[in-house]
């Protein structure tokens, strides 16, 4: 005996019959009457409705996609960029392509323009149709991008040459300088500083050298700039010229960011294993100052004396640093040379030779003056090893 199913007009019926050529028969004469009949032949004993069949099959596709969401990953991924710190939650299943996409909601930087420095796979640059559980990247991983906006880069090409040379940055306040330099409140948050931060040497000091501090961003990096590579952002010949300053000077590196970021930027400039010098150690925007200015507001400052209160051997009378933002000096000025910002690397790097000059000048202030103090670094490029020895 078989049973069968019809749907005929929004009602169903059902027919049991002996033979089967008959039966068939008689249900086509009313079945086929409207186009919305459909039947089912099941077999005997086993009478299930078409609807209860669908709804079976998709409880089953539900239970397989809540099994396979429960093996799927959130994760979140900050992306370091400009400056600014930004969340990127995905799924560990997206890939590289997703990722970028996603930045460019967050930075409006295209993805084609987007360089992921730090995102690797297997020693490569990680490819776009890579998924992120390959990378196994670790918990809140930090990914450090360089990419610049179609506007900003409108902005830099349309900018004038010596625009690093505009910007007020304390130039006529040497008066207010030596102010704050001797300002007992100042002096104290220095002693704190040497206090409690935590100097980790990479290379000890050696006897008879001087001191040179560094800043990095704009100073020796151009950290905003579109670039194929760190390396290409890098300022034209800064290996040349940290290999002729270890010659007669220890090397710090000091940047108002933070660790992790100094020494990421280091090691992708080769900065950190290069075997022609050594960096003596890193300081980070911990071991700054603040320091109130009446015009400015707040603003944070080096103070060498960090420096000088835990190595001795190091003073005013053998130490430079170099930064392009002057007020970074207040609590030093005698010791400090703001050098020519290296902003637009797509456009300067081939035609910048600021680290070359310096090159010079630290050479020959070493050789031929016995104390920095006698030294006006605002006119170096004047300095004359003859007239001043």
């Amino acid at each position: 005996m078989v049973a069968w199913w019809c749907q005929c007009a929004g009602k169903r019926c059902s027919a049991a019959i002996c033979e089967y050529v008959s039966t068939l028969s008689d249900m086509s004469k009313q079945c086929c009457q409207t186009k919305r009949l459909s039947c089912q032949k099941l077999r005997v004993n086993k009478l299930i409705p078409t609807s209860k069949a669908k709804t079976t099959k998709r409880l089953a596709n539900n239970n397989k996609c809540l099994h396979e969401m429960a093996d799927i990953k959130e994760i979140v991924i900050v992306v370091k960029w400009s400056g600014k710190e930004y969340p990127v939650d995905l799924a560990d299943q997206d890939t590289v392509e997703v990722l970028r996409h996603e930045i460019y909601r967050k930075t409006q930087v295209r993805p084609d323009r987007q360089k992921l420095i730090n995102l690797k796979h297997k020693g490569k640059p990680a490819p776009d149709n890579l998924k992120l559980s390959q990378l196994e990247l670790k918990p809140n991983f930090k990914l450090m991008m360089v990419g610049s906006t179609e506007a900003d880069i409108e902005d830099a090409c349309s900018l004038p040459d010596d625009i690093g040379e505009v910007i007020d940055d304390f130039d006529d306040a040497e008066e207010r300088e030596e102010s704050v330099a001797n300002s007992a409140v100042y002096l104290a948050k220095v002693q704190r500083r040497v206090r409690d931060y935590k100097i980790t040497e990479l290379s000890p000091p050696r006897e008879g050298k001087k001191l040179l501090v560094l800043d990095i961003d704009y100073t020796l990096f151009d950290h905003r700039s579109p670039a194929e590579t760190g390396t290409e952002l890098m300022r034209p010949y800064l290996h040349e010229f940290l290999q002729s300053a270890y010659e007669h000077y220890d090397i710090v590196i000091w940047s108002a960011t933070s660790m992790r970021w100094i020494e990421e930027k280091m090691r992708l400039l080769g900065v950190s294993n290069n075997e022609n010098y050594k960096i003596m150690f890193y300081l980070d925007s911990n071991a700054m100052i603040s320091v109130h200015m009446p015009e400015r507001g707040v603003v944070d400052v080096k103070p060498l004396g960090v420096i000088w209160s835990l190595y001795k051997q190091y003073s005013s009378t053998n130490t430079i640093m170099f930064d392009d933002i002057r007020r970074n000096f207040l609590m030093n000025p005698k010791s400090g040379l703001k050098i020519r910002p290296f902003r637009q690397a797509h456009l300067n790097r081939s035609k910048d030779k600021e680290l070359l000059k310096l090159s010079d000048y630290l050479r020959n202030i070493a050789l031929h003056c016995n104390d920095f103090n006698l030294l006006n670094h605002r006119k170096w490029e004047h300095y004359d090893p003859k007239k001043n020895s």
